[in-house]
């Protein structure tokens, strides 16, 4: 059937005019149906809105017997003329109506919503039409993503698109996905990060870039990992982790204003003011003044006694003192960090890709953003050394041979790359899903996903 609408539902809603009566066609789902004798009002409505309409048998003559015969659920074309009701309620009066689908399944029972958290994210498209929260949740997903390229592209970055098949994994610890190309006979790999590829593109000469694409981890499922997730990273030339600092700031403060008029998010119930400056804390430091415990300072049989309290898998000795202060982190801080805080100074035996301080080669320049005891944001100077970053990557093949499965291969290309020169270099890594997650003030990492992976049933 031929019906072209001349608005949207929110187009017309957002330009209703109630001093004149206009003539339109608009088309959506009804929702609702009230009869009244000889007349009945109906409720249709788009993604972002919903509308009244009324329908009259003197209007409609013979079809609106027809009219009767929809159901919650159906799609209707309409033309008809602009009023509003003695509650002021904006209508359209139905003169001609159109049938475009009959829904033969019934819709989740008087629009109260679908409370099944498994049904919902197995079925979205029931979720989105039934609860208008979710509707919020995945628009103001797609505004945040506009506002990030917008704000990237104002301050000079160009927008890229990568390769989603790697020969060699890398750019994160994590396992990969594994695949086979039949033509070239060789295994392939989803990448786990956007990394290695952006920074040849540094390397070819561009200054600012980034991109916003879909990475993949061979990893458990839980309120904040899916296997399937969104990444914005970027990086530029001629900066450092300082200047990622600062970006990143100014970049989360930008969105919230932005998105909600002012420096305040949500979480937990708790109203958290995100106005700048943030606080910035070594990670040692914090590690000692919240547990009293000094890795440095510990014994091997101490280490060793953490780790196993920590559940953290020993595979060398070089790494271990750094995996038991992560591992105190994440346990006993992390949680704790409400306000927006940076932790600096990250081990260089969890950090392969981040150049060393120069004045304690034990630590890198590094940080990660912590916002409502999340991890939002991990950014570092990035490592250009190629002798140096060839020897992290075989520190990484022994950690690999002692049975740590989240280390790779060593990238030849990536090293090759690197020697041809790339100049000092920042780079920042966001998390789409847990951002959205932070602004949309819920708890798992499954209500911003528009279809997360589940188990078939």
């Amino acid at each position: 059937m031929d019906f072209t609408p001349t608005h949207s539902i929110d187009e017309l809603k957002s330009n209703f005019d109630l001093t004149i009566e206009q003539t339109v066609r608009i088309a959506g789902r009804i929702t609702a149906i009230r009869r009244h004798g000889r007349s009945m009002f109906l409720d249709i409505r788009n993604l972002k809105d919903r509308i009244q309409l009324y329908g009259k048998a003197d209007d409609l003559g013979d079809s609106y017997e027809e009219l009767i015969e929809c159901h919650v659920g159906d799609f209707i074309g309409v033309e008809g003329v602009t009023f509003k009701t003695h509650t002021g309620e904006p209508s359209v009066r139905i003169h001609k109506f159109y049938i475009l689908t009959r829904a033969s399944r019934p819709l989740p029972e008087k629009w109260h919503g679908i409370t099944d958290v498994e049904t919902r994210y197995r079925r979205r498209y029931l979720d989105l039409i039934a609860n208008e929260n979710s509707r919020k949740i995945f628009l103001l997903r797609t505004r945040m993503i506009k506002e990030i390229r917008k704000f990237l592209e104002d301050m000079g970055f160009i927008e890229v698109e990568t390769p989603i098949l790697h020969t060699v994994p890398g750019g994160g610890a994590a396992r990969p996905f594994i695949t086979h190309h039949n033509a070239l006979n060789i295994d392939l790999y989803l990448r786990i990060a956007l990394e290695l590829y952006l920074k040849r593109l540094i390397v070819a000469g561009y200054e600012k870039v980034f991109e916003i694409n879909r990475c993949f981890r061979n990893e458990g499922i839980s309120t904040v990992h899916n296997p399937e997730f969104t990444m914005m990273e970027l990086y530029q030339a001629y900066a450092d982790y300082n200047t990622m600092m600062s970006l990143t700031e100014e970049l989360i403060v930008h969105l919230a204003s932005t998105l909600f008029g002012k420096p305040i998010i949500y979480r937990d119930n708790e109203e958290i003011d995100i106005s700048p400056p943030w606080d910035r804390r070594e990670l040692l430091d914090i590690v000692i003044e919240y547990t009293g415990v000094n890795p440095l300072d510990l014994t091997r049989e101490d280490l060793l006694e953490y780790a196993s309290k920590l559940e953290i898998k020993v595979t060398t000795e070089e790494s271990l003192w750094a995996k038991v202060l992560m591992g105190l982190f994440d346990e006993e801080i992390q949680p704790k960090l409400k306000r927006p805080t940076f932790i600096t100074g990250y081990p260089v035996a969890v950090s392969p890709l981040a150049k060393a301080r120069e004045n304690d080669p034990r630590f890198t320049d590094r940080f990660e953003l912590f916002i409502g005891g999340l991890e939002v944001a991990n950014a570092f100077s990035e490592l250009n050394n190629p002798v140096e970053q060839r020897e992290r990557f075989e520190a990484q093949l022994r950690e690999k041979m002692m049975g740590e499965e989240e280390t790779h291969p060593m990238d030849e290309d990536f090293i090759e790359a690197l020697e041809y020169g790339m100049p000092p270099t920042g780079g920042l890594g966001i998390g789409i899903d847990r951002l959205t997650m932070l602004f949309a003030n819920v708890d798992s990492i499954r209500e911003v996903i528009l279809f997360p992976l589940q188990r078939p049933e």
